[in-house]
């Protein structure tokens, strides 16, 4: 069974920026996008501090988060990685699968990832993730290095504000171009 621990706390600096970008979407009436709470059940607390010290997962999250960008579902997971190169096993299984039956549901499935040592953000399509799951899989590299994915896909952060409907417009206009609607 999972746990969680002061490690339960990587990448909430990317999640308040994320945070702070989806408040900003639902005023401009943009997008509406939640945060996916994990519901965890605390073993034991820090009375002192008020603080979960050691909890377990009750069940498996999907995505962390979901919602819809102008009538277009979607859905998404942010991580951060401290070098270039991203563990593919950061990514659980049951995430992939629940992306793929999303957007095999009409919807958009991606990673925002902040590649944290040279502070880059990246929006990577659900496809291209297949890929890089598909080809572990099969015994190949288990990860994938940031010079592999395509750079018109980086996004920029402007104060505390990461534009990712950039990246869905970007992935948007390749299924377009390609044909794949799905």
């Amino acid at each position: 069974m999972a746990t969680w621990n002061s490690r339960g706390l990587r990448g909430s600096e990317l999640e308040e920026i994320i945070n702070l970008t989806n408040e900003k979407y639902r005023e401009k009436n943009l997008a509406l996008i939640q945060k996916i709470p994990t519901p965890i059940k605390p073993i034991k607390i820090d009375k002192e501090n008020r603080h979960i010290t050691l909890a377990y997962f009750e069940q498996r999250s999907t995505v962390d988060y979901i919602g819809a960008v102008q009538g277009i579902p979607v859905c998404f997971d942010a991580k951060e990685c401290a070098r270039e190169v991203f563990p593919i096993q950061n990514v659980h299984e049951h995430q992939i699968l629940f992306m793929r039956d999303f957007e095999a549901q009409g919807g958009i499935a991606f990673l925002l990832i902040h590649f944290t040592s040279v502070d880059r953000y990246m929006y990577l399509p659900f496809r291209r993730l297949a890929d890089f799951w598909n080809r572990a899989k099969l015994g190949h590299e288990k990860h994938f290095r940031l010079e592999e994915l395509d750079e018109e896909y980086e996004l920029f952060c402007k104060g505390y504000y990461l534009n990712y409907l950039e990246g869905i417009q970007k992935d948007l206009l390749s299924r377009d171009e390609s044909g794949d609607l799905s």
